[in-house]
């Protein structure tokens, strides 16, 4: 077997391929054995640095597929498959996305301490009639080479979706848009649970509610179950529609979330 000049420190990838000859009548196997290292290490080929975007659709990916994973076992799959990410970096991808094992969880919105928050007016509250109280929340759905995010607002009593819109960002625009036009729609909660992200805290939100005499409650920092239910519309949309299909583009995505929507609200079961 020839040998080749090495100079300076080698990892084991680079070392793999400077001392084993493929023109060698020696089996790679053994001049891999010869030289001590794995032979694996000879055909591994490295994955460029990949960007955020590139990890997020690959944690979006694992998400879908194994909504149950948390952050250890995705990272494990990365490395795995030749991302090259810290620990730190996917944590930070992993936050902004709002993905977690599947369980309750916090969603996408973060806080904005400049905001005043409103107190959590549902806990041991008996909801037994429609329009008692509504709920909102955010969630993501992959699309194509990014994401889009979709909004509802959701009657707790009766479990019918009021209103939704989707947006290719999380601002508080369209949060706004969708409580308006369930307001339009349909007569005034007298509750309406959000969370403590800023999109729901911001005065342009608040306002709106607060024009129309409209009590406002915020779920509780760190409480993921007093939105439970939002969530749970999250999850029945995701496994009912969207992983089942793909989309070619943001029009083909919103009529097909539309006749879900008249689906779920006319047709379904909810137990």
């Amino acid at each position: 077997m020839r040998l080749r000049s090495i100079t300076g420190p080698l990892n084991p990838t680079e070392k793999a391929r400077l001392l084993v000859d493929r023109s060698s009548s020696l089996p790679i196997d053994q001049q891999c054995e010869l030289v001590g290292i794995a032979r694996s290490t000879f055909y591994y080929k490295p994955v460029p640095k990949a960007d955020d975007e590139m990890i997020r659709q690959e944690v979006l990916r694992i998400n879908e597929k194994h909504p149950f994973y948390g952050y250890r076992r995705i990272f494990q799959l990365l490395k795995r498959s030749g991302y090259q990410v810290g620990e730190y970096r996917l944590r930070r991808i992993m936050s902004e996305l709002g993905i977690k094992a599947i369980y309750p969880k916090p969603n996408l919105s973060k806080p904005c301490k400049a905001h005043k928050v409103y107190p959590y007016l549902l806990r041991n509250l008996d909801i037994n009639e429609v329009n008692q109280v509504w709920a909102t929340d955010i969630t993501y759905i992959r699309f194509e080479k990014s994401f889009m995010y979709l909004t509802a607002v959701l009657d707790l009593h009766s479990r019918k979706v009021l209103s939704w819109e989707l947006s290719n960002s999380y601002e508080t625009a369209f949060c706004i848009q969708s409580l308006q036009d369930a307001l339009w729609k349909y007569d005034k909660p007298e509750i309406f649970n959000t969370d403590q992200g800023a999109q729901y805290t911001s005065k342009e939100f608040t306002q709106v509610l607060l024009n129309n005499d409209i009590q406002i409650s915020m779920d509780g920092k760190g409480r993921a179950l007093d939105n439970v239910f939002v969530e749970r519309l999250w999850r029945t949309v995701k496994y009912e529609e969207v992983y089942l299909k793909e989309y070619k583009n943001v029009k083909e995505l919103r009529a097909a979330l539309a006749e879900y929507f008249e689906f779920y609200n006319n047709e379904r079961f909810h137990m």
